[in-house]
């Protein structure tokens, strides 16, 4: 028996590779299937079944062009209805791979088909369980997401978390190893670990919505605490791992047309496509093209396409890195996002060459904006999450979280000057491209955000300021 954890940073998401004995399972599959299909061939295995947990929300599955490359049935739990041919599995079912087993345990809460999978090894003792969006190290699945087709308040799917959780998973014995479908990044959770595997029995001890003594009222209560709205592409991907999507391989094909600085600004104009610049901060401050949406491919590329472009239908227009065009399709076809339609060739360098219209982005050193700044004189916006600006701030700073800048972005005063920063420079310039889009020039960017800024003398503090922003 062997178990491959294949662990996806940018989406903090896990899949599942199993084989025993010349038959393979997999479970949860990210969208790209070559990865597995070299696998399978690697070690000479026979892809038996493909495992759901439930319908994701935050990416866009594999279970599709998969089974059909291969000819291997798809499972769901119970109650799951997609549009296409699968294997709805009842509770407790057992399906055989080689040696092993896999039983499915249905654990409604998160979703009402979500199922965990309890791996029974050779000797038949139960293993381990892939709980999908059920159960996280150090949190569980955030029982909102399914409200609008569950026809339930959150509060009841809470509930029915609970009764999951308490009655199919912790009486399990303490040394079955627990795989999550996600870790610390993923917005399916709020209080995930950074680590990726763990023991029922670990998690009994640490896990908030595993102790013991917790009532079902204080489980809904907790769980529902301090839940952020979800991103608004989240039930289209779910809508389309229902539904179903085009294959990989033709959204490839046609991210990948190289267009020319004439065929790219004519396809700009005829379709309103939104021109997604990948480059690294510092590229694309130094020059873009007009109107270009800043969203680096080194960082948490695909999640940020999700939250703040929010419709996967919108056309796209690529400026990458050369030889990134395929790693950007790639990664934005994880979370739906299928309609690119070319990207330029030989990128923004031809622009450039060409003579066509710049724009540039003005950003200063942390040592600079210490230097110039006077508090409370001049206005800062710090972009980062609220747990992250609680921490520690500039003094006097505004907190303006960048997945809400749509919703922040009309209190800002166009005739007063601002400085802007994140962590690190990834976000604000995510942000940065986005104002100068929107026609807002008066305000400046700081490279290496607060980690370069807590490095001069600059006033911080942990005080939340509580003003708004002036219009």
């Amino acid at each position: 028996m062997h178990i491959e954890q294949i662990y996806t940073g940018c989406l903090a998401q896990g899949a599942y590779y199993i084989t025993s004995d010349g038959e393979a399972a997999i479970i949860d599959p990210l969208r790209e299937i070559q990865p597995y299909l070299e696998r399978l061939e690697r070690d000479h295995v026979k892809l038996k079944y493909i495992f759901e947990t439930h319908f994701h929300a935050d990416f866009v599955s594999g279970h599709l062009d998969l089974s059909k490359k291969t000819n291997a049935p798809i499972v769901y739990g119970p109650t799951a209805n997609p549009a296409f041919e699968t294997i709805i599995a009842t509770d407790n079912q057992v399906f055989e791979i080689g040696k092993i087993k896999i039983q499915v345990l249905h654990t409604p809460g998160h979703t009402l088909e979500s199922s965990t999978y309890l791996l029974i090894d050779e000797n038949g003792k139960d293993h381990a369980i892939f709980s999908g969006d059920t159960l996280f190290i150090g949190d569980v699945g955030r029982p909102d997401l399914a409200q609008k087709s569950a026809t339930m308040t959150q509060e009841q799917l809470a509930a029915i978390l609970f009764h999951s959780l308490r009655t199919k998973i912790m009486t399990l014995s303490d040394d079955v190893i627990v795989y999550p479908a996600h870790g610390a990044g993923s917005a399916c959770g709020k209080n995930m670990s950074k680590e990726t595997v763990s023991t029922i029995g670990e998690q009994k001890q640490k896990n908030y919505a595993l102790r013991a003594d917790m009532t079902e009222a204080e489980f809904i209560t907790e769980v529902l605490d301090g839940l952020a709205p979800p991103p608004a592409y989240f039930g289209m991907n779910v809508a389309m791992n229902k539904s179903g999507y085009q294959s990989f391989e033709k959204i490839l094909n046609n991210g990948m047309r190289s267009l020319s600085v004439t065929e790219f600004e004519v396809a700009a104009e005829e379709t309103g496509a939104l021109i997604l610049d990948t480059r690294t901060s510092g590229d694309f401050c130094k020059g873009y093209i007009p109107q270009s949406i800043n969203i680096g491919i080194a960082g948490d590329f695909a999640p940020w396409v999700g939250a703040l472009i929010a419709n996967v239908a919108t056309p796209l227009l690529l400026v990458t890195e050369k030889g990134k065009e395929e790693e950007s399709i790639t990664r934005l076809s994880r979370v739906g996002f299928d309609n690119v339609i070319g990207h330029l060739d030989g990128g923004f360098e031809t622009w450039k060459n060409s003579g066509k219209e710049i724009d540039t982005v003005k950003r200063i050193t942390a040592e600079e904006f210490a230097s110039e700044v006077v508090i409370p004189e001049h206005t800062v916006i710090d972009i980062r999450k609220e747990s992250e600006y609680s921490a520690e701030h500039v003094e006097e700073a505004y907190n303006k979280p960048l997945a809400v800048i749509n919703d922040w972005i009309k209190d800002i005063n166009p005739q007063e000057h601002f400085y802007i920063h994140c962590a690190g420079g990834y976000r604000s310039m995510i942000a940065a491209s986005i104002l100068q889009a929107r026609g807002y020039r008066n305000f400046t960017e700081v490279e290496g955000g607060f980690n370069a800024i807590a490095k001069t003398g600059i006033s911080r503090t942990d005080f939340v300021c509580q003003s708004k922003m002036m219009k």
